[in-house]
């Protein structure tokens, strides 16, 4: 079986084990993309900790979840996003102005749009959560 999307693996696995009330989540195969989505859910209170396990192979990720996580997706493909048009995909995407979060991928780094907001940047679209 190919794998099309190691990130959109990664957040369908997270996804179900929330729903499932699990505690834990292992994350295989990791990648720098995963690693810097879920610091940014971290950074915004909606994961735990996590630590990524050197197998000598792709490696794997152990996620604690905290039960905050309602619904993880993955755009698909990566549409470009001006500054001006991040407020439409906003109000496409998430339930509501105040809630939820979509990641983008600048060239200042993995952030949320909130923060591409503020920093006047757009990017290409990467997911969201709430």
């Amino acid at each position: 079986m190919v794998r099309i999307s190691v990130l959109n693996d990664c957040l369908t696995s997270i996804t179900n084990a929330e729903r499932r009330g699990k505690r834990q989540v292992l994350i295989r195969p990791c990648s720098k993309v995963v690693i810097k989505f879920l610091q940014v859910m971290q950074e915004n209170g909606y994961i735990g900790e996590f630590e990524v396990v050197d197998d000598h192979r792709s490696g794997k990720i152990v996620v604690n979840l905290i039960g905050r996580i309602n619904k993880v997706g993955c755009i698909s493909p990566r549409f470009d996003i001006k500054l001006k048009d991040i407020e439409n995909w906003t109000s496409n995407l998430l339930p509501s102005r105040q809630f939820g979060h979509i990641v983008l991928t600048t060239s200042l780094g993995i952030m949320t749009h909130e923060e591409a907001r503020a920093k006047k940047t757009g990017g290409k679209i990467l997911g969201f959560f709430y």
